[in-house]
Parts: C-alpha cells; structure tokens; sequence
C-alpha cells in the first residue's frame, strides 16, 4: 500500500501536517456523534443553499478543471461535490458519468477530513482497492478541499490518473490554490450580486447563466421556465404607496417562502422580479409544469398576512421553453416567460404558455413606447389634425379639437387609441402634453393672424394633473406667445378626473383661474356620475360617442342622450355630442337643446392647411341655411 498524505514539509491549507494516511469515508451512520450528525445536516444544508447539484457544468468551472488537468497532466479531473450519499461533479474532465457513491470515494474522504488527499495507488489502498474508481481503471488521486468560509467542506478538487504516480508538493499547493479559486467562484456567484436579500434566492443573473449552461449541454433536453407572477405592477404601486415598501418586503418573503416550499430541493428557484420568480424546470426529473402550477396556484391565491396586514395575491403564471443550442438568447427565454404571465394577466386567466401573436403585440407596445421619445424630435412623425365643432343654435363653427397623429418611420400610421394609453402611463405624459399644447397654440396663432379667432381644445392626461406646476407652465406657454388662456379649452376624461378628486379640484381650480375652459371628455363610457361633477369647475360635457352613434334607430339611446343633456343644463355645463355622422341625429340633438356637435357629419379630423378652406365653405352653406336653401346646415 502506497497511499500517502503530505510530508513534514508540506502542510495543509490549516497549517496541519497533513497524516501519512487518511480514513476511508462513508455517510454518517446512525451511532455517530449528535455533534458529528448536526456537523453533517448543517454543511449539507450549506450545499444545498447554494444550490451547486444538479445544475449544469459552467464554463467558470470547467476552466479550472481544465487547468487542474493541464498542470498535474493527469487525464481527469472534477470538482466534485460530496452529497448525502453521493460525488456529484459539477465539473468533469475525462469521466462520463457525473456522480459515482459516496462510499469509498476518496473525494468523501477529503469532505470528512477537511484536508489534502494523495493516493498513489488505489489499487494497493485498503479502503479504496475495490471502490467504483479503482474498479474503474482509476489509480492515482489526488483531491484538495472544498471549504466554505464558516468551515464546511463542500467536496474536493481532484485530479485522476490511470497509472500510479507521486504528486511534489508544489502540485499539491497548486491543487490547493485550485480549489480556492473553485470557492471564490462559488461565493461570487453566490454573494455578489447573485442573490436576493430580501427572498434569498439566486437572482434574475444567475438564472441567465444557468440557462446559458443548459444551452451548451449535449443532451438536448426541452427544458421550461415557469414565470410566476404574485401581483401586478399597479396593486405593487398601491401597496407601497398606502402601507410602505416594508409591507412589499414582507409579501416578498411570504410569496418566496410558499414557492420553496412546494418545490423539491432539486428544483432551480430564482427571484427574477419584484415580486415573480422564475421556477427552472426539466420536466423529466420534476414532472410536468402544469402539476407543479396547479399544486402553487391555489397556495398563491388569496391574501396573505404581510407584517399583520393582508394582502391580496392576484398571481398568473407564464411557461417558455428551451432546449440545447437554441438560438435565442437566455435573456430572450426569460422574456418570452414574462410575455406569457402578462398575457395571462391580459385575458383573466391563471397561466398561459408563450404565444407569438401576443409576444409581438407586446413587442410592438414596447417599440412605440421607446420611439415615442424620438418622435418627439423629429417633424416628419408627429403633427395635429383639427376636428371641428359647432353650434347648434347658430351653425357656426365656435372650436377645433387638436387631434394628435403618428406617422411611425417603420409602422406607419399609429392609431392614437394605440399608441396615447400607453404614453399616459409613463414619464412620457409630460412631455406628450406639452408638445401637443406648444404645436396647437402656434397653430392657432397663425390662424389668429390670418383673422381666424376660435377656440382650441386640447386633451390632458392624468398625468399631467400630479404636476404641481401644470397650470403655470401652460400659462407660461401662452404669454411667450400673446395667446389668451380664454382661447383654449382643456379636455379630461372621467378616469382622470376621478382618481383622485381632491388633487383634481384644486388643479382644475388652478387652470380655471388663468382663463382656460374645462370639458369632461367621453362622459359616460366610464363612471358616468354627475354627483361628482358638482364639485369640479368644468364648463364642458363632451357626451361620448357610444351613446351617438347609431342613436336615430334606438329610442334608449335617444331618451338616454335627452336625459343627460338634461340634467347637464342643470348644473349648468355646456353640453356637446360628438360622434354625430348623421343629419338626423344633429336635428334630434338640436331639439334636445345640446350645445355643439363633433362628428364626421359636421368634418373629419382635417389638415391646419386644410381648415381655412373648410370654414369658408361652412360659412357659406350656414348662410345659406337661415336663408333657407336645403341640404344647407
């Protein structure tokens, strides 16, 4: 036998002179000592946590390995993590297996010692002399430890060779630097910039990576990403907004904890957003995605106690899947399992698997929001058509409502109920505001010099009404320009006006008193309540077009129309109906005492260049009309 540690002159990474020969190791029995079993749950636990088995090989390691290799130029080596009751490698060079039994592996050996292992022979050990790797072929070991920070030892660096050999003590220190730099690696991707603090799981980077090495693997197994969503974005707002980001925080570990508790210990769990987590799947080994999903989905719904407040879940679930040499990118897989979670949120339902057409709306919704800021700058994209409005009582046109419009380099023509929504949810209502504003009031300035004088209406978003300084800078626009506020009418519709009524009131209050108009636009698509409109200066109703159109055929609609503009009158607010396309609703309008009308029966969104003309023309036929000629307005 020619097993043999270190000699007198070489010591181990503790400064122990390392013995001639070491135990042959094997998993603790049930007669150890309760220190020794407590020693063993607790550095398993560590290996567990950091989540190392069963992972793929990574390139960080295998680098070492190949290193190892070269400088001992011993055809095999590992790192070899020691399990329960196994060497799991999560680098191998040479071997074509990934684990072999802890018994009588001299990488257990190392583990149990905490110390530096030569075997020149294992044929001629009697521990090792019938073990897997001796059976193997194998005869010479060498093996390093594998130590945490707060002393447990993980498993071993080791190189192997065919024939027996001596390892110098330099080498042996080399092996010993090796498995350093396996540590640092391990603790750089555990620590830095790798987990979470408040869930304690790996994070958004270190999945990327993972899936990156799933990637490279040779089996090519389908793998899934199931995206668990725990609460939208906005009920995410409202929590932090009324109770404060430390009830967030709470939800944040409850969630997580629910989620580790339902998945085996084998199974990758990453925290990948504020409140998502990405679950990594190979359905071979865990199941099928859909059993796990329905085993969580009941434990993630409902509320829970989040620092003695409850909170209400509202979680979706999105499924992507991958396989080896896919060509999209990690990131894109992620992507593509959030894509699925919104679109499940979108439609109302639990889960939803990746979907293309929904990807590339999502895709598209992106693109406009991001393009937006350069349309902003560029003359070629963006401009204001102007739709008419006019008085019933006198046929004049009285104002024009400054409609914006989108010519997309790429996309073409944007439809502003596509593209505005989602401006009005960013920073970007700002400046999409001010830019509508600015152009529509040079616009009526020139107008103004060519004896044109009406008012122009211009729409906000609720946005606009948290700034603080909303209502000086519009003034401030209006000096620089010697326009009179009276000049311009500001349209909210009733989402914006009722969100937050308190802060509406004093800002409308604000805007009223520089001299602007207020209108309520699409009064009644959404809360439909006058009650609240005794409380805010508006001068405007503007009906929506929903309770216009089609309104000559349908009695409803024609009494519902009469009743609004009814008791609108009481409150004193002027009242105008648009989507008006026909001249029998106009004529029916007229008799229910509405104030103005806006529609394509009165004039389509018309170019600036093109409204002079339109008004002459308009002039002309409602002179006609009180003369009396028919078919005039």
């Amino acid at each position: 036998m020619t097993a043999t540690g270190l000699d007198s002159t070489h010591r181990s990474d503790d400064g122990r002179a390392a013995p001639p020969c070491l135990p042959v190791s094997a998993p603790a029995s049930p007669d150890a000592t309760p220190a020794a079993l407590a020693h063993e749950a607790a550095r398993l636990a560590t290996l567990r946590d950091l989540r190392l088995l069963d992972t793929p090989q990574s390139e960080a390691f295998d680098r070492i390995t190949r290193m190892a290799s070269r400088l001992f130029g011993a055809p095999i080596a590992a790192i070899s993590l020691t399990d329960g009751d196994r060497q799991w490698f999560k680098s191998h060079l040479g071997t074509a297996g990934r684990e072999l039994p802890r018994h009588q592996a001299p990488c257990a050996t190392v583990t149990d010692t905490s110390d530096l292992l030569v075997v020149e022979d294992l044929l001629t050990h009697p521990g090792f002399f019938d073990s897997p790797l001796a059976l193997a072929g194998i005869r010479f070991y060498a093996g390093a430890p594998l130590r945490t920070r707060d002393g447990y030892t993980l498993g071993a660096m080791c190189v192997l060779d065919h024939t027996p050999r001596t390892a110098t003590a330099d080498e042996m220190a080399a092996l010993h630097d090796f498995a350093a730099l396996v540590m640092s690696q391990i603790e750089l991707q555990h620590d830095f910039g790798r987990i979470d603090v408040m869930s304690g799981l790996p994070n958004r980077h270190e999945l990327l990576d993972i899936v990156a090495d799933m990637q490279r693997a040779p089996d090519n197994a389908v793998r899934v990403i199931l995206l668990i969503d725990a609460l939208d974005p906005q009920r995410m707002q409202e929590i932090v907004n009324a109770l404060g980001s430390a009830y967030l925080d709470a939800f944040v570990r409850a969630t997580s904890r629910i989620v580790k508790d339902l998945l085996t210990a084998r199974t990758g769990l990453y925290h990948v957003g504020p409140t998502s987590y990405a679950i990594l799947l190979d359905e071979e080994a865990d199941g099928p995605w859909r059993d796990l999903a329905d085993r969580l989905s009941p434990a993630l719904t409902g509320s829970l106690m989040c620092s003695g407040i409850p909170i209400a879940t509202n979680t979706v679930m999105g499924v992507s899947f991958f396989k080896s040499y896919d060509p999209i990118s990690p990131a894109e897989v992620l992507r593509i399992a959030v894509s699925a979670a919104d679109s499940a949120r979108a439609a109302g339902v639990a889960q939803a698997i990746y979907n293309p057409a929904n990807d590339a709306a999502n895709r598209r919704r992106f693109a406009l929001l991001t393009d937006f800021s350069l349309a902003l700058a560029d003359p070629a994209q963006l401009r204001l058509v102007y739709q008419p409005r006019v008085a019933l009582d006198t046929g004049q046109c009285v104002s024009v409502e400054a409609l914006l419009r989108w010519e997309h380099p790429l996309l073409g023509n944007v439809p502003p109920g596509e593209f505005i929504p989602l401006l009005e949810q960013t920073s970007l209502a700002r400046p999409l505001t001010e830019w509508v504003a600015t152009s529509a009031l040079r616009q009526w300035a020139i107008w103004r010099n060519r004896g044109l004088v009406l008012r122009v209406s211009i729409n906000v978003s609720a946005r606009n009404l948290e700034e603080p300084d909303f209502a000086q800078r519009l003034l401030r626009q209006c000096q620089e320009m010697h326009i009179s506020p009276n000049a311009i009418e500001l349209e909210f519709t009733e989402g914006a006006l009722i969100s937050n009524v308190d802060n509406v009131r004093e800002q409308l209050s604000d805007l009223k008193a520089i001299g602007c108009e207020i209108a309520i636009d699409d009064f009644g698509s959404g809360y439909s309540n006058f009650a609240y409109l005794q409380t805010l200066p508006a001068t405007t109703v503007k009906l929506d077009q929903s309770f216009i159109q089609d309104m000559d055929g349908d009695p409803r609609k024609q009494q519902l129309a009469r009743s609004m503009i009814a008791i609108a009158h009481d409150l004193d607010l002027r009242v105008v109906a648009e989507g008006v396309e026909t001249e029998h609703s106009l004529h029916y309008l007229r008799a229910c005492g509405c104030d103005e009308v806006q529609g394509y029966f009165i004039c389509r969104p018309i170019e600036a260049a093109a409204f002079p003309g339109w008004l002459a023309r308009h002039e002309a036929g409602n002179r006609l009309a009180q003369n009396g000629v028919a078919g005039a307005f």
